[in-house]
Formats: structure tokens, sequence, C-alpha cells
């Protein structure tokens, strides 16, 4: 697994925790550190080096890969969380590079300026939501408000390598947007995501300030919520990976021990 970071190179553990259950340990993941900044600042100042860093560790781990015989090559996944996903997209030109260049991704809280991840919502299937869009339907990329419960579109294929981006209509991280100011997004126009109240309305300016002082506090929230994905993890990675005989039984025993890493 190719991860990409904070700028003090920080992985949430929870999420390398749940890979390595789910891959039986016979796993293994590469990050590096590429600033010396807090997070709240990387976000701000650092999305240059996040993009080199990104695009350097996965182009050299896959560099490595492509030299390996067919038949001794592992799976090959990319991860990121918040500005991690920023890292991990930047080394990808679209749906089909993600799609032809892994065995998968999971990509959680993307910042709005992820550049691949605002892409596939605005080219986003007639009728599906900005929260939580269906792309092409969902043949490769796919977006869950709730992982456990739902990706849309259900019924519909899902097979070859699987691009899964965790977002809750909550999470700040992933609205603040400074269109915002001047501009009603279409995520406040259409109906409110599951987990924000319909009396949210947009004012101009007023909207921008309300989004960014829940920056202030994005991973103080319950599980499900704002920019707390820890045990979402556990069903992401399963829908992801898609572990061999993996039960419903299993996901909540790993969500027991991922949960006590916070």
């Amino acid at each position: 697994m190719v991860t990409g970071t904070t700028g003090t190179g920080w992985v949430d553990p929870a999420a390398i925790a749940a890979f390595e259950y789910e891959t039986g340990g016979n796993s293994a993941a590469v990050a590096i550190q590429y600033s010396y900044l807090p997070s709240w600042a990387s976000f701000l100042v650092d999305q240059d080096r996040a993009r080199e860093a990104g695009r350097a560790l996965f182009d050299a781990v896959y560099r490595t890969w492509t030299d390996l015989p067919p038949d001794r090559r592992p799976r090959l996944y990319a991860f990121g969380l918040s500005l991690g996903s920023f890292a991990m997209e930047t080394p990808f030109s679209g749906e089909v590079d993600m799609s032809t260049r892994t065995d998968g991704i999971l990509l959680a809280g993307p910042p709005s300026f992820n550049v691949l991840h605002r892409e596939f919502a605005d080219q986003r299937d007639s009728g599906s939501p900005e929260v939580q869009p269906v792309l092409r339907n969902g043949r490769t990329v796919r977006f869950a408000n709730d992982v456990g419960s739902d990706i849309p579109p259900d019924r519909a294929d899902w097979s070859g390598s699987r691009v899964l981006y965790l977002q809750h209509a909550s999470d700040p991280v992933v609205w603040l947007n400074p269109d915002l100011i001047l501009n009603r997004p279409d995520w406040l126009a259409e109906p409110a995501g599951p987990d924000v109240t319909d009396e949210m309305v947009w004012i101009p300016f007023v909207t921008f300030w309300q989004v960014a002082a829940d920056l202030l506090e994005p991973v103080d929230t319950p599980p499900g919520h704002g920019h707390t994905y820890t045990l979402e993890f556990v069903d992401g990675w399963a829908a992801v990976v898609q572990p061999a005989g993996w039960t419903d039984q299993q996901a909540d025993q790993l969500k027991a021990i991922v949960g006590q890493l916070h």
C-alpha cells in the first residue's frame, strides 16, 4: 500500500491496521514525510510539496513493481486521508489511470482542492447529488457517506480495480471552498446530506466562515461524522480489497480493535 500523509508524515493507524488485518498480515505500507508543519499548516501552504511527494513516492514504487516478473508482483493499492488523499491523487491522470495502475484506491476526507475528486463530482451522472455523486454508473470510482450501508449504485457492476472516496456530508475539509463566498454550491441547493440539517442555507460570505469555523475541531466528532473516518476504514478496505470470506462479524471485531487506536 502506497500511502499519502500529512506534512509531518502522519498516517492514521486505523487505516493501516484495517488494511493489515484484511490482507491477513501479508502486506506492507510505504509513506514519506515531506514537511515539518502540522496538518492545518500543511493544508494551507504545503500543497506543492504534497503533490510532489505523492507523485515521487508512487512512481518509485510503481517502477520497482513493474520490474518484477508478472507472476511475482503483489497487488498494489493506494491510500490517503485528508491532505494525504490529495498526495495520492497526483500520480494519476484520471479514472482509467487509477484502475490500470493499481488494484484499488481508498481516499478519505478529500479536501475541496483535490483535482480528480472535483472533476469526478462535476462530471457526475445526472440526478446524483454532490454529497454522494455517481460517476459513469459507478464502473470504477464510487463515493460513500456511510460505507457500512451504502455505496451507490447498489446493483451496478463494480468489477476490476475499485476506487472509493469516503466523504461525510458534515466534513468541513471536503466542502470548504473559496467559491462558497459568493456562490451557492450544489450541496446546499440539493437535499441535505444524511448528517447535515435541512435548516442549513447558503448566505454570501456567512456560509464560508461557518464552514471554515468547523475546521477548528474537524476530528473531534463522533464516528461517521465530520472528519472522523476511523471505523469506516474497516468497511472501506473490505469494499476495495474484497477479502475472501469476509463477514459482518469479522468487520465488527476489527472495528473494536481499530477503535482503540484513537
